[in-house]
């Protein structure tokens, strides 16, 4: 059970999120648990769903983002968003099973892939104080400066989420995954 109200529906929550959950429910198909608990702040929902969409149409395709998404998630241990990105890895992004457990271990079986991820865990590992020699290795994979600030910006986007369901304890809606079983 969540640490904090989960409205029931788009109509629980406060007013100024509803037009944002009804959008979510209109892509998705369904409004997940996270998006429910982060609209009772519905300026907090506004500048996840912004930052999201942002990245969606950045340099970095889904399955780069789903790599770095369960990356994070793992470290982090937030079960919620390592069970919604497997879901999402093996259904959107089309990973197979060796790539979600190898990104769930901070690599990739993709030569250029792999060099993303493995800068996401020294992104976390050490709260964005990356050395020249991490940044030149993740160019020399023939990623752009822009797919770069994008692995940052992914992190941080993902991060957050983990905080949320970590914090308030967001229950799973989707097939479960522990951080633990890694």
């Amino acid at each position: 059970m969540s640490r904090i109200t989960l409205p029931a529906s788009i109509d629980a929550a406060p007013a100024n999120a509803q037009p944002l959950l009804e959008a979510v429910k209109k892509q998705l198909g369904s409004v997940p648990n996270l998006f429910r608990l982060t609209a009772n702040s519905p300026a907090a929902l506004e500048g996840y769903l912004g930052l999201n969409g942002a990245l969606s149409k950045g340099a970095l395709d889904a399955q780069t983002r789903e790599r770095i998404a369960l990356a994070v998630a793992q470290l982090n241990g937030c079960d919620y968003c390592l069970s919604a990105h497997t879901y999402l890895g093996k259904n959107l992004a089309k990973l197979d099973d060796a790539e979600i457990a190898a990104n769930r271990n901070g690599t990739s079986t993709d030569q250029k892939a792999n060099a993303a991820v493995r800068f996401a865990v020294a992104l976390v590992h050490k709260r964005g104080q990356v050395g020249q020699d991490e940044i030149a290795a993740v160019k020399a994979a023939g990623y752009s400066e822009a797919e770069l600030v994008e692995i940052v910006a992914h992190v941080a986007l993902n991060t957050l989420t983990n905080y949320l369901n970590e914090a308030f304890d967001t229950p799973i809606d989707f097939p479960v995954v522990s951080a633990a079983a890694a």
